[in-house]
């Protein structure tokens, strides 16, 4: 079964159920199985000694209890991160023994005290214990569960002697899932990644993650300057560009439901020249052969679009189930979301009122 067979639009649990756990821990996945989730996504990065573990970032000092550790206070540092100088604790400096030994923490937890009220009760995982969680799941269930595994800063980990793809190949094997199969979805910000990871043989659909600004990193190492930006991937010719080569593009919402500028005088007739937004950058990619997934959904104030929060309350919900709404009407094929729940009665409610099915 594909994405576009399944049901529409795909559920996806962003790091697990991130909503009510901290993310990337057993405990999450376990609760996005639960509350109806047609597929997880875990953020994956390297170990210095080549394991493949979930964390928001390589650098883990807001999603762990690395900083109150005394025996890991002499691995802090600066690194430059695709081009960006970061200071902290990062993954590449540690073994998976004493990353394991990490506890998880909830990374915004001003805006979710409820999640972090489970600080320090979870351990960090790596990839192939999610491997396992989502067999034991599904056949529980006795249903398909997917996984959209998100690549992070591939091209700096390449440098470091940690290719992703090599790695994530030989995690598949062990884990007993081959090469791959319709239950994997692979996303990056970065295309070379993706086509290596086709160039090993793994099989899966592969969907090219489009920032809000700027260019991929792989490319600016390539091109410099001249780099394609990644607002040239989603006009008309960028996507086209795309078909034959991945199966897919993945948003983040503002593309689809962010209200234009009260200063942006509205074009004399629509032009695909530019990036395109909502309901139309969802048509002309179908037209191209592409799916269209976006993130990520969440009902908080602080995440909802302007005219959706209701309140001052920052860590209030507001009217999340109409903004859901806007962005499931324009037929996207796959919504991340750190309420699963949520994210189901979004879908449901879509059918209900006409939307794609």
């Amino acid at each position: 079964m594909s994405p576009a067979t399944a049901a529409s639009p795909l559920v996806i649990g962003h790091r697990g159920a991130s909503g009510y756990r901290p993310e990337h821990t057993r405990s999450a996945y376990e609760l996005a199985f639960a509350l109806g989730a047609d597929a997880v996504e875990p953020d994956i990065v390297a170990t210095r000694d080549g394991v493949l573990v979930l964390r928001h970032e390589n650098e883990i000092s807001g999603t762990t209890d690395v900083a109150t550790r005394p025996e890991f206070a002499g691995r802090r540092t600066t690194r430059e991160v695709d081009g960006a100088a970061l200071t902290g604790w990062f993954t590449e400096d540690f073994t998976w023994a004493e990353l394991s030994t990490l506890r998880a923490r909830e990374r915004i937890g001003e805006v979710r005290q409820a999640s972090a009220s489970f600080n320090g009760r979870y351990p960090v995982i790596r990839l192939r214990e999610l491997f396992a969680l989502i067999d034991t799941a599904a056949d529980e269930q006795r249903r398909l569960i997917r996984m959209v595994a998100e690549f992070k800063h591939a091209a700096h980990f390449e440098a470091l002697g940690l290719p992703l793809d090599e790695l994530f190949a030989a995690e598949l094997d062990a884990a007993g899932w081959g090469a791959g199969d319709e239950r994997l979805i692979m996303e990056a910000f970065e295309p070379t990644l993706l086509d290596r990871l086709a160039e090993r043989g793994i099989r899966g659909r592969r969907v090219f993650l489009i920032e809000g600004a700027g260019a991929p990193w792989d490319l600016v190492l390539e091109h410099g300057r001249k780099a394609p930006t990644y607002d040239s991937f989603v006009s008309a010719s960028g996507l086209a560009s795309l078909t034959g080569r991945f199966d897919g593009v993945s948003v983040g919402k503002a593309r689809l439901v962010a209200a234009p500028k009260a200063t942006d005088a509205p074009p004399a007739r629509p032009s695909d020249s530019g990036p395109l937004t909502g309901g139309r950058l969802v048509e002309v990619a179908h037209a191209a052969g592409l799916d269209v997934y976006t993130w990520t959904l969440r009902p908080e104030n602080r995440f909802l679009e302007p005219r959706f929060r209701r309140g001052s309350v920052r860590a209030a919900y507001g009217d999340w189930a109409a903004e859901f709404a806007e962005v499931v009407a324009t037929g996207v094929d796959g919504i991340f979301v750190d309420h699963p729940d949520l994210g189901v009665d979004a879908r449901a409610a879509g059918r209900v009122s006409g939307g794609r099915a």
